[in-house]
């Protein structure tokens, strides 16, 4: 069994594996995850279904029967389950985004890879039921969606205001063919589709956590290969060109893993907005230290997409509403804020 310490200098040690960390993340990503660990169990505990506080430690190693065992098991475990992992995609796919354009209005849903992850998924779903996987539809989707951006700005991902603009015609256009895929299928499928293209946790399985875990697994690695080219990259491409860290490829390598997650969100819980581009910004803030956080970015999605599906099944006004509604609301008015900070700064 290997040791796991943390030396005073900041440096991480896992057996013979000694990696950098600076004391103020290390302390944050502790704190973001006691604060995932509170959200979670507030997920499974409250409410007139929650299993009670005091049986909820034997349910969760299997004690679990009859009616917590299905609160567990069928209802709020794999939803809890989906939230984090698709909180998490989101905000590590912004956080490689932000990081590989150097914009803080980089984020896959504000130029459209969202909405075009989640057009490809909607076709794949109802018109090529059967044929296409919906992974692989939102993964097409989504490379579709970012093409389209890349070239049609003339500057790939570099200019702000061309990023937003050209994002905002993608992302009406996908939002245009979900819509008509909607619209053409029979109203029992049509209607069932719904709280997908808004984003939804309601009814996830284990098939939907296993389908976005699978995603975390592949691309958390390579995104852990990735960190240090991205924080070289960070600083100038002239620099980072000096150290020998290849920036356009690593900015490169960077949009696709940006991709990939986005992709697997999109499939298990429809295209949910504005994680991706607030995650990202929190995790700075918070830390107030430079480079791209990728670990506390992935951490905050997952609070912030928990905390959210916490309020779309708990608040009485609403009958759960879509989570999706939510992050709208919340990330709509941060990205005015962000859009307006940008202009008096000249970036826009």
């Amino acid at each position: 069994m290997t040791d796991t310490v943390i030396r005073p200098r900041g440096v991480l040690r896992v057996g013979r594996l000694a990696l950098p960390v600076r004391r103020a993340s290390a302390l944050t990503a502790l704190g973001l995850l006691v604060l995932l660990l509170v959200a979670g169990t507030a997920t499974l505990s409250l409410g007139r279904l929650g299993i009670p506080l005091a049986e909820l430690p034997d349910a969760l190693l299997g004690g679990a029967r009859g009616k917590d065992a299905f609160v567990l098991e069928r209802l709020r475990g794999p939803r809890l389950t989906v939230a984090v992992g698709t909180g998490a995609a989101l905000g590590l796919a912004g956080a490689l985004f932000q990081s590989a354009t150097r914009n803080p209005l980089g984020s896959p849903d504000v130029i459209g890879l969202n909405a075009g992850a989640g057009a490809g998924a909607a076709i794949a779903a109802l018109l090529l039921a059967g044929t296409v996987p919906i992974p692989v539809g939102a993964l097409a989707g989504a490379t579709l969606a970012m093409t389209v951006v890349y070239v049609s700005t003339g500057t790939g991902f570099r200019h702000p205001a061309r990023l937003v603009v050209a994002g905002i015609g993608v992302a009406a256009i996908g939002a245009a063919v979900t819509q008509y895929v909607v619209y053409a299928m029979e109203r029992d499928n049509a209607s069932a589709l719904t709280a997908y293209v808004n984003g939804s946790l309601s009814a996830r399985s284990w098939r939907d956590a296993a389908t976005i875990g699978l995603v975390l697994l592949v691309v958390l690695p390579l995104t852990a290969l990735l960190a240090r080219r991205l924080a070289v990259a960070e600083m100038g491409d002239d620099i980072a060109q000096g150290l020998g860290s290849e920036p356009r490829r690593t900015k490169t390598y960077a949009v696709v893993l940006a991709i990939v997650l986005s992709a697997g969100a999109v499939s298990v819980a429809g295209p949910i907005a504005f994680i991706s581009l607030t995650a990202p910004q929190i995790a700075k803030r918070i830390t107030r230290l430079p480079g791209p956080h990728l670990l506390l970015a992935t951490l905050t999605g997952a609070l912030l997409l928990v905390l959210a599906d916490l309020a779309a099944q708990q608040l009485s006004l609403f009958d759960d509403l879509p989570v999706g509604i939510y992050t709208m609301a919340i990330g709509g008015g941060y990205l005015g804020y962000l859009l307006v900070r940008e202009r008096r700064r000249g970036a826009l």
